[in-house]
């Protein structure tokens, strides 16, 4: 496998929740946000960089000792795209990047390397895409080639424009796991996650 940085973005305010940071929530025995490092470092085995901004202090203190990478995006408040370009600017040489979202915890170290082999298998010059049905999912994969690219347009950094306004550099990857496509942004959701949990145990 060609040396992969994992970009985690867990810098926006998640309102939707109410008064709690869902990343600090429990999954698996530790907060969300250390769940997913582990996942990503696991299914990577390689760096792994956080973007933080909302509570930047706390999310730190959750993942001391997991050996990721913390990068403080200031500008967080501005939305998604900000954050992304912050984690691009700080992958360093790293030949492929992934960047993923920090709410997704029933995406699974098989999911992230199947999604990565078939990024391999393919068009490894371009943005590799998780779909189903339509529906796009995270996380996606960026050859170095063209990170560039993604930070050429200071006003909207970031795959969001970039990926449907050039169509050549995107290729789409049938992928039918739910972890791709499910975040937890509600106290519902996060309800329900725990319940398929426990199911899964009984």
């Amino acid at each position: 496998m060609a040396e992969v940085t994992a970009i985690i973005l867990a810098a926006e305010v998640s309102r939707r929740m109410g008064a709690r940071n869902k990343l600090l929530l429990p999954v698996a025995g530790v907060p969300m946000i250390q769940h997913m490092v582990n996942v990503y470092r696991t299914a990577t085995r390689g760096h792994v960089l956080v973007v933080t901004g909302h509570q930047a202090g706390q999310i730190g203190n959750a993942l001391s000792g997991s050996g990721a990478q913390t990068v403080f995006n200031a500008n967080f408040r501005q939305g998604q795209p900000t954050p992304v370009a912050c984690g691009l600017q700080a992958a360093g040489e790293a030949a492929t990047v992934l960047i993923g979202l920090a709410d997704q915890p029933l995406l699974t170290v098989d999911d992230i390397r199947s999604l990565l082999a078939a990024h391999t298998a393919a068009d490894s010059a371009r943005i590799s895409i998780p779909a189903v049905d339509q529906r796009r999912g995270n996380p996606i994969v960026v050859p170095a080639a063209l990170r560039a690219r993604l930070l050429a347009d200071p006003r909207s950094p970031g795959c969001k424009k970039f990926t449907p306004t050039h169509p050549g550099y995107v290729q789409f990857h049938l992928m039918t796991s739910p972890g791709f496509y499910t975040d937890v942004d509600t106290p519902g959701a996060y309800t329900a996650f725990r319940a398929d949990m426990l199911e899964d145990f009984t």
